[in-house]
């Protein structure tokens, strides 16, 4: 299975990779995601800004019931959040932190999690992305060392970082 993908969109002209995996299938060993990218957009990331204008890139089906932000307005709505709460950095504090692959990913981490899920490998991004994928669960610890389980009002803003990468903090 290799299929050709090629990207237009506001921040991609032309960019083409491959899916060399099936959908969601024969992840990293070390790479055990909670949550879908259909998912978390139906939860609500990102003030409903990430992968608005990828629609021809991604699955009809992830935005479908996705929480998204008018496209035509710049900005997000920490409201389409499902904790309500702002917990995102502005892109340019990525790219200044060194966080951005320019090339292949220029939305971030759920740019590389979205084609990854659907079957995109390029081995040293991935090995990247997953490193600091298992560094933020770090969060968890926090949050069941501060918070009663389940009670959705202690650290919010943390609850929803852990959303945006994919662990489900609901089950905290």
């Amino acid at each position: 299975m290799r299929k050709k993908v090629t990207v237009n969109d506001k921040m991609q002209k032309g960019y083409v990779y491959y899916l060399t995996e099936p959908i969601g299938k024969n992840f990293n060993k070390d790479f055990k995601p909670d949550l879908t990218p259909k998912e978390m957009l139906e939860l609500g990331v990102f003030g409903g800004r990430y992968i608005r204008d990828c629609k021809k890139e991604f699955p009809k089906s992830w935005y479908q019931k996705a929480k998204l932000y008018p496209e035509e307005k710049p900005g997000h709505d920490s409201n389409l959040n499902y904790f309500k709460t702002d917990a995102s950095q502005p892109l340019s504090v990525w790219r200044k932190k060194g966080w951005i692959n320019e090339m292949h990913d220029p939305r971030g981490w759920f740019q590389w999690y979205c084609r990854y899920y659907m079957g995109r490998r390029v081995d040293y991004e991935d090995k990247k992305q997953i490193k600091r994928w298992k560094a933020f669960k770090r969060h968890i610890a926090q949050v069941k060392k501060n918070c009663r389980k389940k009670d959705f009002n202690c650290r919010p803003k943390q609850r929803q970082s852990l959303l945006h990468w994919a662990y489900d903090s609901r089950k905290y």
